[in-house]
């Protein structure tokens, strides 16, 4: 009980905290691009120190590597050349670190001693390094390379891409999807994991490709694990298909990389034909762990843990009845259990689970938190929320002794004035309890009524939970004097797996519904909220929602904010790239198809339905519409489409598009314009009246 009280107390005051300085000033753009970001966070394997980089704002040069006593708190730069470092790995015994920096001219690995000396550069490849890691033992590198598929040598795909440059003609043509992906038209060259053997003083020129033939590519270092002893690497990919863009067939491939072995690939996961992730061996190499989905074609399914025995080849499910999808995973020292991230109830927060017997213990529950390592009983891990970016803490396994190790950004936010915050529910569709949060205005004061920014998140499988967002900080509104309220709907993730399922097949339905009844919620029981004068604003399925609220909700928002936002279901499926998505949530094609006898069956009424572009002629709430001319995801006719109706019924709107950005505002100089536009759209509306 003590804890928990413990617990509760330190929830209360980290949603609390504003500052209370005469000097008190605003939380603008600049401020959130001028802050301090941390990356690259590693525990050496003695336990004594950290190093991480630092990067002095999101458009500083300044990026580099700084080293961390854990004992003393002290903490010393260790990098400072023009070219940042990246790719942060310990060396076995503590001594160096190995890291990938440009400082040769192309991307390389270099290795740094922290006892004294210079960095050396340890590979001298043709091409850049993507990625790499290193077995426990030091002896096997794995990293990956962009190349040419069948080259038998680095060479090989230099030539070809030297090729590629003099040729007179531009032209893309392709014989199978996908064809681009998020904000990138394919080619013909793929990221393959390569391995070497790592020995000290001699540099690494010759490195060999464990899937040279294939016409797909690895799902990043990030999915790659190798055994502690060099013996064997595990790693996530699709396998090459010409149905790779509409399923999410993901798989385990092991390949044996012990001396005299012809690097026999092995799929592990075959028999799955869902989503297979996350391979980590255990410390021993006795284990290989792994996250798998169920349902094949369904991107949000329950990510459960699969353990696997190497010296029996048994697979056990892990914690089955548990009903969260775990993020992230690492095994214990002594490989007994694994500290596992999942998003629960609007956090990301930190379990301990037994795999033999499957129980989960919760070790720390508030703000949204990354595991970096454990050490002993001790766990180091990051952590973010609603009123503080990211800093490094440690906590004892047993949810006791609770320790920031840094504080990063104090003296930028020093005078900063954050808004309180706090977590409600309500009963949604069918009663079913809906959470969110609100924000008051950071210069909030008591009998006053504020204006609403109601903030709906994208994915549709996604939350607007605890965290600290560098695109759509509900801090910058609550800045600008708005009262901030989102809701996780029917649909989001860290509810359960039903709750998240319950968005499919009916976008336009439950969460309608949710966001309907929340804004009633909480304006009625926040008396502060002026709800009569409220705006709503959303991205990707938020943007969606927007276009929804157009139609079916016309007479509840005095403006509308719609970025990236799906416009018309049937032309979106056709443009989009990862097609198991609109076929899972929508419903298949929109078109109808022959079952297997032969007779046609129409194609699913959610095409019509739920499609914004079906309800235009109930439009007239003043609309701001912004895109990235990159995003493949949604492709901007999405966003133009939407545009032309409001311009052609003469609704009062604006277009604002990036030439160069993607699915996301993510060029700090953007960012500070697309805030611009968005605060002024919402000033004509909300603050004139």
């Amino acid at each position: 009980m003590i804890k928990n009280l413990l617990k509760s107390l330190a929830i209360l005051i980290t949603s609390t905290v504003i500052v209370s300085h005469s000097n008190a000033t605003d939380f603008t753009v600049d401020t959130l691009n001028n802050l301090n970001q941390l990356n690259n966070v590693q525990l050496s394997p003695q336990g004594d120190f950290l190093v991480f980089g630092l990067k002095k704002g999101a458009s500083s040069s300044d990026n580099h590597l700084y080293r961390q006593n854990i004992k003393s708190g002290k903490i010393q730069q260790l990098t400072s050349h023009e070219q940042s470092e990246t790719n942060v790995v310990f060396s076995n015994d503590g001594s160096s670190i190995y890291f990938l920096t440009a400082r040769s001219g192309s991307s390389q690995i270099w290795q740094l001693p922290l006892l004294g000396g210079e960095a050396k550069q340890i590979t001298d490849l043709p091409l850049d390094i993507n990625g790499f890691k290193i077995s426990a033992n030091g002896k096997v590198l794995a990293l990956s390379l962009t190349v040419k598929p069948g080259c038998s040598t680095l060479k090989c795909s230099l030539n070809a891409k030297k090729a590629d440059k003099q040729k007179k003609y531009q032209i893309r043509a392709y014989d199978q999807l996908m064809v681009r992906h998020w904000d990138t038209w394919t080619t013909e060259y793929k990221n393959h994991l390569f391995v070497a053997q790592l020995s000290p003083q001699l540099m690494v020129t010759d490195v060999t490709d464990l899937i040279a033939d294939w016409t797909t590519d690895i799902a990043g270092m990030a999915q790659v694990s190798l055994h502690p002893e060099g013996t064997s690497i595990a790693f996530s990919a699709k396998a090459p298909a010409k149905n790779n863009a509409w399923t999410t067939n993901f798989d385990i491939f092991e390949v044996d990389l012990t001396p005299g072995s012809n690097y026999d690939l092995i799929n592990l996961t075959q028999s799955n034909e869902a989503w297979d992730a996350s391979p980590i061996y255990s410390t021993d190499g006795r284990f290989l762990a792994y996250l798998a989905m169920a349902r094949a074609g369904y991107e949000s399914d329950k990510y459960t843990i699969m353990l696997r025995d190497n010296n029996s080849g048994k697979t056990t499910t892990v914690a089955k009845q548990w009903d969260r999808s775990v993020r992230s995973l690492i095994f214990s020292n002594d490989n007994r259990s694994l500290l596992v991230t999942a998003q629960d109830v609007g956090q990301v927060s930190i379990f301990e689970i037994n795999p033999e017997f499957g129980d989960v213990r919760t070790v720390y529950d508030s703000g949204t938190a990354a595991v970096v390592s454990v050490h002993d009983n001790t766990l180091y891990f990051t952590r973010h929320n609603l009123n503080s970016p990211k800093d490094i803490f440690s906590i004892q396994r047993d949810g006791y002794g609770l320790k920031q190790l840094t504080e990063f950004n104090k003296e930028k936010l020093e005078n900063v004035s954050f808004g309180e915050f706090e977590q409600f529910n309500f009963k949604g569709w069918n009663n079913e309890q809906v959470h969110g949060y609100w924000l008051k205005p950071a210069n909030f004061k008591s009998g006053k009524k504020y204006p609403i920014a109601y903030l709906v998140h994208g994915g549709p499988q996604g939350s607007f939970g605890n965290m600290f967002h560098y695109r759509w900080n509900a801090q910058l509104w609550a800045a600008q004097g708005f009262g901030v309220v989102m809701v996780d709907f029917h649909g989001s993730t860290g509810y359960g797996q039903a709750f998240t399922d319950s968005i499919a097949r009916d976008w336009g339905g439950k969460p309608f519904e949710d966001l309907q009844k929340g804004l009633s919620y909480i304006v009625e029981n926040q008396p502060w909220l002026d709800g009569a004068n409220a705006c709503a604003l959303g991205a990707s399925y938020g943007g969606y929602m927007m276009n929804w609220f157009a139609g079916n909700w016309s007479d509840r928002f005095k403006c509308i904010i719609n970025h990236a936002g799906l416009f018309d279901i049937p032309s979106f499926y056709q443009s989009t790239e990862e097609l198991w998505f609109p076929e899972h949530d929508i419903g298949g094609v929109p078109w109808k198809t022959k079952d297997q006898i032969g007779k046609l069956t129409p194609m699913s009424e959610d095409y019509t339905k739920f499609n914004p572009s079906a309800y235009v002629e109930y439009w007239k709430t003043p609309m701001l519409v912004t895109q990235g001319e990159l995003d493949y995801r949604v492709p901007y006719t999405q966003s133009l489409g939407a545009f032309t109706t409001l311009q052609r019924q003469g609704i009062e709107s604006r277009l604002v598009m990036f030439p160069n950005e993607d699915h996301h505002i993510r060029k700090p100089d953007n960012l500070v314009i697309w805030y611009k536009e968005v605060f002024a759209w919402m000033n004509t509306y909300l603050k004139a009246n």
